[in-house]
């Protein structure tokens, strides 16, 4: 029964790192960015909820649905403040710096206001845990819902870029951003909205992630954002449901590494994994490559 505890556990863990994989694999996807102030979007949203409830006395409903909504409004401001006025720069290490840079910019702005030292941050969810195989096996509230929120988002997110005029528009401009505006697509509108679903995604994974893993400092974000990245290149970046198996994959790695081999060396397993696999395969479990003619 441990196996399968840690198994259950591991989906658990990788569903929130797939769900805020979808926000980096879109944006890197449609816009060829690599947002990497997306782990601290994730902080902001968990600070929001926390707030929300403890402070303003807002029920548990209503403090996520305000964490998507400031999640949202922050990320089409980074969008349009900080990586538009680069879309079109020479150099894409450009893009990365500025996206460090507003990285630890939200990160000393939450030091600033919050303080460093942990608070305690409390579970959202209700559900009580399900108790199977005569006690022996326990799965908490908290893991159901978030392996179902994860396929639910999978799938709505799915049949919103297939069957959408918005959808189509980001395949649009996915593919060439050029020819998607000469069809009189609005590209810079595409780009924000693909920030504002990304950023909403990670407000959602903040609120699974706290309470899973009830802790939170200006740097909860920060590890959980590598690895969710490390996810996208793990399943493909740019693919949705490779975000998806490399978020669950990469869970169920972290979570075998800790029971099995080191609590200490987890991360370091996580990381040599992928390197492996980008040997074997560069492009990722799901990604094509892509050939460009000169």
């Amino acid at each position: 029964m441990r196996f399968l505890s840690y198994l259950i556990n591991g989906i658990s863990l990788g569903s929130v790192y797939a769900i805020i994989a979808l926000g980096y694999t879109m944006v890197y996807g449609i816009a060829k960015m690599l947002n990497f102030a997306h782990g601290d979007v994730i902080m902001v949203g968990a600070y929001v909820v926390m707030t929300a409830i403890s402070g303003a006395g807002l029920p548990p409903v209503a403090a996520v649905l305000l964490a998507v909504v400031v999640c949202t409004a922050l990320g089409v401001v980074i969008e349009s403040v900080a990586y538009r006025p680069l879309l079109n720069a020479a150099s894409s290490l450009a893009v990365l710096i500025t996206a460090i840079g507003v990285s630890y910019l939200l990160q000393n702005v939450a030091l600033l206001v919050f303080g460093a030292n942990p608070r305690s941050f409390t579970s959202v969810i209700p559900i009580s845990a399900i108790v199977l195989a005569g006690g022996s096996l326990t799965i908490t509230g908290e893991a159901v819902v978030t392996i179902v929120s994860c396929i639910i988002i999978m799938v709505c997110l799915t049949l919103f870029i297939k069957k959408s005029k918005a959808g189509q528009a980001m395949l649009a401009v996915s593919e060439d951003k050029g020819a998607a505006q000469l069809m009189g697509i609005n590209v810079n509108g595409t780009i924000a909205l693909t920030f504002a679903i990304g950023s909403a995604l990670a407000a959602i994974a903040s609120v699974l992630l706290c309470s899973a893993y009830p802790s939170l400092t200006p740097y909860t974000g920060a590890m959980p954002g590598i690895k969710a990245f490390v996810a996208a290149v793990f399943g493909g970046i740019g693919s949705i449901p490779g975000a998806f198996i490399g978020g669950i994959l990469l869970g169920v790695i972290e979570i075998f590494g800790k029971a099995y081999i080191s609590s200490q060396m987890a991360d370091a397993i996580v990381f040599g994994v992928l390197i492996i696999i980008l040997l074997v395969k560069p492009t990722g479990i799901l990604g094509k490559n892509i050939q460009e003619k000169v």
